[in-house]
């Protein structure tokens, strides 16, 4: 009995690597729009930056609010990242102020994101929301730890008095290079004087 000539099926390993591909381009391309026309960015857009179709957008992430979600999910990710790095190659107390300062451009420039991912009544986005804040603010407990135990910081400051205090700086302040220089101004005030 002779087999069909149809062509042969793709193994399940080649799609997931293809859908993973694809689901990074959108990402990346999502990440490449709401960066420079904010959240609203049209989706169409973000399919076409990414080479791919409509359909495949959809298929990754069926709303806006999804494309949303995952972008920021994989900003954030990618800050506390940068805190494990910054500690293994700084110094304690520089390797605090680094991730600070890479903390402080994150608030004040993705503040518009941040804030059209809880938009509405969802309660998926809050939970969300609420853990990304307790993995930088974990991030931020372990820079502040080790930059203690050097003596670079004083003994008395709380991480959440740290975070509150940056963040209302990059929220208040006029723009990135203002919100960094107030991070400077700061950490004078932060650094242990023994």
């Amino acid at each position: 009995m002779a087999h069909g000539s149809g062509p042969a099926p793709v193994p399940q390993r080649a799609r997931r690597a293809d859908a993973a591909r694809n689901a990074e381009l959108l990402l990346s391309a999502a990440k490449e729009l709401f960066e420079r026309d904010g959240p609203d960015a049209a989706l169409d857009e973000v399919a076409r930056r990414a080479g791919l179709g409509n359909a495949t957008l959809y298929r990754h992430f069926p709303t806006r609010g999804d494309l949303l979600v995952a972008v920021y999910a994989d900003e954030v990710a990618e800050l506390c990242r940068g805190g494990g790095a910054l500690a293994e190659r700084h110094e304690p107390g520089d390797a605090l102020f680094g991730w600070l300062d890479d903390f402080v451009v994150h608030v004040a420039t993705k503040r518009a994101l941040a804030l059209a991912v809880t938009e509405g009544p969802d309660e998926r986005r809050t939970e969300l929301f609420a853990r990304w804040h307790e993995s930088m603010r974990s991030t931020a407990e372990g820079l502040l730890v080790r930059a203690r135990a050097a003596g670079a910081v004083r003994g008395d400051l709380a991480v959440g008095d740290l975070l509150a205090l940056v963040s209302g700086a990059a929220m208040t302040a006029a723009d990135v290079g203002h919100a960094r220089r107030l991070l400077g101004i700061m950490r004078h005030g932060f650094e242990s004087s023994a």
